[in-house]
């Protein structure tokens, strides 16, 4: 029986996750969920599954968690605050943990479930993209394993060999990253002057959260993928191609020297990965509907528009700097996002924010957790200045 952390439980993510643990009580039990400020659906999940410990990251919100725990009549314990998903994320009672709270704030607990030694199963990208050689470090520290649940690089990591000595010695020539183009595919700029936050959250085959799905419309989704491929399976920029695929059947690929290429096919429904990674090396029932290819028809593949979606190009630049310049990548458009879901910002400045803080924050070294936090705030504060003095 392995006992699960599951960190962004009220998520889409989580209730993925939970829906595979539900399904094998046998195998899986919940022992810690966390959720950001959602009392409601995380009381909702504690009565379902009943586990040891529930955290409520905003700790404002936790006598009202407290409350309707005990009106419920369930007596799981109760948490908050950020030191609190730390000490979830290292607690000798999980020994698996489920990171996937969005953006920067799941940084510190997945750092804390790598140095602990956990099976870490990783949908929060932007740990990776932030302090990819911090977490290399950690998990090496606490002897754990790493098992990506990003639909993308668990294709990847299905499509690699079992022996992971090295792409080189693994005879692998490039990592291909599937995209399926978001809501846009095919837009110009001029198509997209007008766009609103309920157009780009539309997206036509995953159902994902709201920072998510704009990532994906504007293919940041895709640059920060490229980046954290880098950092997972150690390639270089110009072995991650990035290939949309619209019809998100085909995961990604991993071309070999020999000329094989080797892809992960399924549905698009993240419960695939999650199966996976919760299961592995086994394989488990995920209640995901056979993929039918006779239906399917054709799989198409084009190049990424990169001259009207420039986040991608951005990413790509980020990773050749270095350093910092990830960093501030990833907090510049978590800041610019933000800003666009609120109105304060148009769709088509996203990019802008972003280039404008890569140029005003230049790139330093990173060599430790307090580095990493100080390059995000400071880039976070740039592009709130440049946010605020655009025109919506």
């Amino acid at each position: 029986m392995k006992t699960i952390a599951v960190l962004g439980a009220t998520g889409s993510i989580g209730a993925s996750a939970l829906d595979v643990i539900a399904r094998h009580p046998d195998r899986f039990r919940a022992g810690t969920l966390a959720a950001h400020r959602n009392v409601e659906a995380l009381t909702a999940l504690c009565v379902r599954f009943a586990p040891d410990l529930a955290v409520i990251a905003d700790a404002s919100f936790e006598k009202e968690l407290r409350e309707r725990l005990r009106d419920a009549g369930v007596a799981t314990r109760v948490a908050s605050g950020p030191a609190a998903l730390i000490e979830a994320a290292s607690d000798a009672s999980c020994d698996t943990v489920i990171a996937a709270i969005v953006g920067a704030a799941g940084l510190e607990s997945t750092l804390a479930a790598a140095r602990a030694g956990k099976r870490l199963l990783l949908a929060n990208k932007e740990a990776v993209v932030m302090a990819g050689p911090l977490l290399r470090a950690a998990l090496d520290e606490g002897g754990g394993e790493l098992l990506p649940i990003d639909s993308e690089h668990n294709a990847v990591f299905q499509c690699l060999p079992a022996e992971r000595s090295g792409l080189d010695a693994a005879g692998v020539r490039r990592i291909l990253l599937t995209a399926s183009g978001g809501p846009f595919r095919g837009r110009t700029r001029d198509d997209l002057a007008g766009v609103t936050p309920a157009m780009a959250c539309a997206h036509p085959n995953w159902t994902m959260g709201r920072k998510i799905s704009v990532d994906s419309a504007t293919l940041m989704n895709k640059g920060l993928e490229v980046i954290e491929a880098h950092f997972l399976f150690g390639a270089p920029a110009d072995r991650i191609e990035v290939v949309v695929h619209p019809q998100s059947i085909v995961h990604s690929m991993v071309e070999y020297t020999d000329g094989s290429v080797l892809a992960q096919l399924g549905n698009p429904d993240m419960r695939t990965a999650l199966a996976h990674a919760l299961a592995w090396p086994e394989r488990v029932e995920a209640g995901v509907a056979p993929l039918d290819l006779l239906r399917i028809a054709r799989l198409d593949f084009e190049a990424p528009d990169r001259n009207t979606f420039t986040c991608l190009e951005l990413a790509y630049r980020a990773l050749a700097s270095g350093g910092s310049a990830p960093i501030v990548l990833n907090a510049a458009n978590e800041e610019a996002v933000a800003a666009f879901l609120d109105g304060r910002l148009a769709f088509l400045a996203i990019p802008q924010v972003i280039e404008s803080t890569l140029e005003k924050t230049p790139a330093t070294p990173v060599t430790a957790l307090a580095a990493v936090l100080d390059a995000d705030l400071t880039a976070r504060r740039v592009a709130q200045r440049i946010i605020a003095a655009a025109k919506v």
